[in-house]
């Protein structure tokens, strides 16, 4: 997942990674284990009803409205993320992106940000291997694997960055890259939202969140986050407030982003997202103006 703000801009700091904080021996040591076990039980137990077809669950998902699922509303979740990410609302133009942020996480690349050092970039090329055995990234799968988890690129230099950037121009591997989006990032953050009843709007926050802090159990992955927010707020499923929970939640996003890095541009939530949110556009509803890094978009 990518995790920088805006890459063309050097000065722009780069994303939060997923932060793991120590637990150190305390005098109630057990005590302490069994909290953060539950916590990440928690966690788990978030990202595995997100991800997964439930029984208990399909009702509330049957009975919601399509939210960013609707096709025009997806088209503007990428256009808004994709201002973000890369400084433009044509999306479809990063399916041969690929560079090193300079972030730790190595090689970021394609439409989502996928990394070589976050796993989603090796399954991505695992799964479009198996369907298209002969293509152009196959080879580097070996060194994908021993890279992964780290920022290294022992085994993709010099030739890893062209074949990614060749292969992008087949259909087949950009659909892949939407494919893997889907399955990864879109699908988990609307399906949870529509579950914590959220509106359009509320979606997009989760996709957003899922993308820039990554899909992730960790205190500041997205899962860490939304648990947090728990603390602080009821969704409307329990029945709080939306604009409440949802201020909250950019509130607790916005923390983390500056605890990693103090002088990071959080823009894409204080006059984006959170401008949406308290203009009461839950809809999220075109018109729409934001702005992001100083610049200003629109979509009509």
């Amino acid at each position: 997942m990518r995790r920088a703000g805006l890459l063309l801009f050097a000065a722009v700091p780069v994303v939060v990674t997923a932060v793991v904080y120590a637990v150190g021996p305390r005098p109630d040591g057990p005590a302490q284990d069994k909290h953060v076990s539950a916590a990440q039980d928690a966690r788990q137990k978030a990202k595995s009803r997100a991800e997964s077809e439930r029984a208990e669950d399909a009702e509330v998902i049957a009975d919601a409205p399509p939210g960013l699922a609707a096709p025009a509303k997806k088209e503007l979740a990428q256009r808004i993320v994709a201002s973000a990410e890369n400084a433009t609302l044509d999306w479809r133009s990063a399916y041969g992106y690929i560079e090193d942020i300079g972030d730790g996480q190595g090689y970021t690349a394609g439409i989502i940000g996928f990394c070589t050092g976050t796993h989603d970039l090796l399954t991505l090329v695992e799964h479009y291997t198996k369907a298209h055995p002969g293509n152009g990234l196959a080879r580097y799968l070996p060194a994908l694997r021993e890279v992964d988890g780290t920022d290294s690129h022992r085994g993709l230099d010099p030739g890893f960055t062209a074949a990614w950037k060749s292969e992008a121009r087949r259909p087949a591997f950009r659909e892949a890259q939407e494919r893997e989006r889907d399955r990864a990032y879109f699908g988990p953050a609307v399906r949870l939202a529509k579950l914590d009843g959220l509106g359009t709007l509320g979606q997009f926050v989760y996709y957003d969140a899922m993308v820039f802090h990554g899909p992730g159990t960790g205190p500041n992955g997205f899962y860490g986050l939304r648990e947090r927010t728990l603390k602080e707020a009821d969704t409307p499923a329990e029945g709080g407030s939306e604009k409440n929970y949802l201020d909250i939640f950019l509130d607790v996003r916005r923390r983390a982003m500056k605890a990693k890095k103090p002088d990071i541009d959080t823009t894409r939530i204080d006059t984006a997202q959170r401008e949406f949110l308290y203009d009461g556009n839950l809809g999220l509803d075109t018109p729409l103006e934001w702005r992001v890094y100083g610049e200003t978009y629109k979509v009509p």
